[in-house]
């Protein structure tokens, strides 16, 4: 282990201007020689499995825009030296062949994207450059996926897959609860930065990318960079002994902030009692009686928050639920509606806006909130039947949901466990933003649809707030129209990390 860590340590970012293929000599004869000398070892010979082999590739393209891309994908790489789950524990990286002509751009120097395909917090392959999953319809057409537009755009790209909360091994034994996905993404970024001097593409700017719980889990990974509480979990899947901190973050919709995001919900859609999950139902009088609670509740933790707005005005919330972090809510939705009159969307038969000379002065917030519906009962995350998704995130080995809120766990109605409040912390990008020991990523680009009912708007303005707080680049937006989804404005989003990455984008 000690000659592969000082190969490591020899070549890190200070000798970055060497070329790789230079690198990626040495790389081998040391590990050559690690090997003669230490035969036997099983520790090392597994190490030697972290090692990039930049000739295990094949030719592949995809047609973006009616341009063919050709790529070199090097596929299924097993991250880790102790995967329970292969087909979950592996990645696959992408360089376009265009960096591989004569005076072509250093690709030592391009920034790698990183999309994850994690939904509802369940097990995730990597992505494969194709088309949008069209979600039943097989014959639609939603144009090229995330990892084929950067392609296009002249990126490399690493897809990373990871454990879910449904996984389990041959005997039934659950693999994938809390924390297992976001140590799966920081094992796949540290394998990324251990190779960084033999593999394209540059480890430094890493730019994650997910959507719903795969963005909460893309917040997670750029607010924990390093942080040590992952560090046991790492060192049990066998990740390289590298960093895990990344440049960039781009989210959507994420479903974050899952302990507290109960009372958020509420503070949100309190009063509304119609819901549409699961084909629809209405609040029964106890479940009003726990929104109105979870409303009361909401207060407190927002207050202790101390969160400043840009101009340094602390927000806060009233008793009611009133306050100027309802107002600073509600400007991101006046914003939102006024960028989608302004390109030509006609909401004038709207009565909770009021305009005047095309200009959107105010709205009635509850109003708002009744126009896009309520989704989800009360608890929405934290049910008292431990029947949600976050419920079986929070499970253990051998049992299948908990719950992870000392309000549900007291409320229950099966007399559920209360998760392990580490694992809970370990989920939840809010508790690691500006932390000490801990490398929290510079600049972040977050979307969350003004139609969006999964999780409270709420949410999104804590997580963007604290991180401005702690001086992050952060670019928000409340798209209008838009629900829960996400990589529905790829151009805009590749014009981001062109511009934060200062990269010369091959296309535009």
């Amino acid at each position: 282990m000690i000659y592969l860590r000082l190969a490591w340590l020899f070549t890190t970012k200070g000798v970055k201007i060497v070329r790789k293929s230079y690198l990626r000599t040495i790389f081998v004869v040391v590990l050559v020689s690690l090997l003669v000398f230490s035969i036997g070892s099983v520790g090392i010979v597994a190490d030697a499995s972290l090692i990039f082999d930049p000739d295990n590739y094949t030719i592949k393209s995809v047609v973006v825009d009616g341009q063919t891309v050709k790529f070199r994908a090097y596929e299924n790489i097993v991250y880790v030296k102790n995967p329970v789950s292969e087909k979950n524990q592996s990645l696959n990286f992408y360089v376009p062949l265009k960096y591989y002509e004569k005076d072509s751009f250093p690709v030592e120097m391009v920034p790698i994207f990183l999309p994850n395909g994690i939904g509802g917090y369940m097990p995730a392959e990597p992505i494969v450059p194709g088309k949008k999953e069209s979600h039943g319809d097989e014959e639609a057409d939603l144009g090229p996926n995330a990892s084929a537009v950067a392609l296009f755009k002249g990126y490399v790209v690493a897809s990373p897959g990871a454990r879910g909360r449904t996984s389990t091994n041959n005997d039934g034994t659950f693999i994938g609860k809390a924390p297992a996905a976001i140590v799966d993404l920081k094992a796949a970024v540290r394998y990324l930065h251990f190779n960084d001097e033999i593999m394209p593409g540059d480890a430094t700017k890493i730019i994650s990318n997910g959507t719903s719980a795969g963005g909460a889990l893309s917040a997670l990974l750029g607010a924990s960079g390093n942080n040590k509480d992952y560090e046991p979990y790492l060192e049990e899947v066998g990740a390289a002994p590298a960093g895990d901190e990344i440049f960039a973050v781009s989210s959507y919709c994420p479903i974050t902030n899952l302990d507290n995001s109960d009372m958020a919900y509420e503070w949100m859609f309190n009063g509304v009692n119609d819901y549409t999950f699961l084909g629809g139902g209405t609040l029964n009088e106890y479940q009003i009686q726990t929104s109105n609670k979870l409303k009361e509740m909401f207060v407190d933790y927002l207050n202790d928050l101390e969160l400043k707005k840009p101009d340094g005005t602390l927000l806060t919330v009233n008793k009611d639920g009133s306050g100027n972090f309802k107002d600073y809510v509600e400007s991101f939705v006046i914003d939102s509606i006024q960028t989608a009159m302004d390109n030509g969307t006609d909401l004038s038969d709207q009565s909770w806006i009021t305009l005047k000379n095309g200009t959107v002065t105010e709205i009635n917030f509850e109003e708002y909130v009744k126009y896009i519906t309520r989704m989800k009962p009360t608890p929405a995350f934290d049910a008292l039947n431990m029947k949600t998704w976050e419920n079986s995130l929070f499970g253990t080995a051998t049992l299948a949901t908990q719950h992870f809120t000392e309000f549900s766990k007291e409320h229950s109605e099966v007399n559920g466990f209360l998760a392990d409040q580490d694992n809970v912390k370990m989920m939840n990008a809010m508790y690691y933003i500006g932390a000490e020991e801990t490398m929290t990523a510079k600049y972040w680009r977050i979307r969350h649809g003004a139609a969006d009912r999964d999780t409270a708007l709420a949410v999104p303005v804590i997580l963007v707030t604290k991180l401005q707080n702690v001086g992050a680049d952060v670019d928000f937006a409340v798209p209008w129209g838009q629900g829960h989804g996400g990589d529905y404005d790829l151009d805009s989003l590749f014009s981001w990390i062109a511009k934060v990455s200062k990269f010369p984008a091959f296309a535009n």
